[in-house]
């Protein structure tokens, strides 16, 4: 008997052990998986945060008002 033939269930038993066993197997990698994406995005947002509000200070430091800023922003759209 190879290695394959001994991975494969001979019956109903262990074909219904070997199937838990692989979803198993497979919500655990997903779960991981999603862990680490949520993980990022949470990073990400935190980096989102970090860049507006230096985007705000230099925007302060320069004299700029978010309101004016908000009007150049929405004159330059109209124009696209």
């Amino acid at each position: 008997m190879s290695a394959e033939e001994k991975d494969i269930p001979q019956n109903t038993q262990d074909l219904t052990v070997f199937v838990q066993n692989l979803l198993q197997q497979m919500q655990q990698k997903f779960q991981d998986m999603s862990d680490a994406i949520i993980s990022r995005i949470d990073d990400m947002g935190s980096r989102i945060d970090d860049l507006e509000k230096s985007i705000g200070e230099l925007m302060a430091q320069a004299g700029i008002e978010e309101s004016q800023a908000s009007i150049t922003d929405a004159d330059a759209e109209a124009g696209s």
